[in-house]
């Protein structure tokens, strides 16, 4: 069941990493309005992706890719946050509203669950 879980954790960041680099203009509205860079950080991110997925594919490496997918997906969890605390319920962007975006807060964690699960060995 493990084997499963890691494989399926890295076809999905290697899939959103290559989301990254082809619908960039989403990613960037996600990047908050005080970090520096969207462009560059949506890039970087995805490419961590990408090489993060590709670490957890083979078991000599699961685990650091776990621990580093960990890492990354709760530097997403504070975009989040940042998206809840500045939502607005007449948000024209669905993702901008409170219940949205506590979901993908929640949602978000669950990921980094399911990166700490393979890290560890579950």
């Amino acid at each position: 069941m493990h084997a499963i879980g890691a494989v399926a954790l890295a076809v999905f960041l290697v899939v959103v990493g290559i989301a990254h680099f082809a619908l960039p203009g989403y990613f960037r509205t996600l990047v908050p309005s005080w970090l520096p860079g969207p462009g560059l950080l949506v890039a970087v991110s995805g490419a961590a992706e990408i090489v993060i997925g590709g670490l957890i594919l083979f078991p000599a490496t699961r685990a650091t890719g776990g621990w580093a997918a960990a890492a990354l997906i709760s530097g997403y969890v504070v975009t989040w946050l940042d998206i809840l605390h500045t939502a607005r319920a007449g948000s024209p962007s669905l993702l901008r509203r409170r219940p949205a975006a506590f979901a993908a807060v929640v949602v978000n964690v669950g990921y980094v669950a399911w990166a700490l699960f393979v890290a560890t060995g579950g």
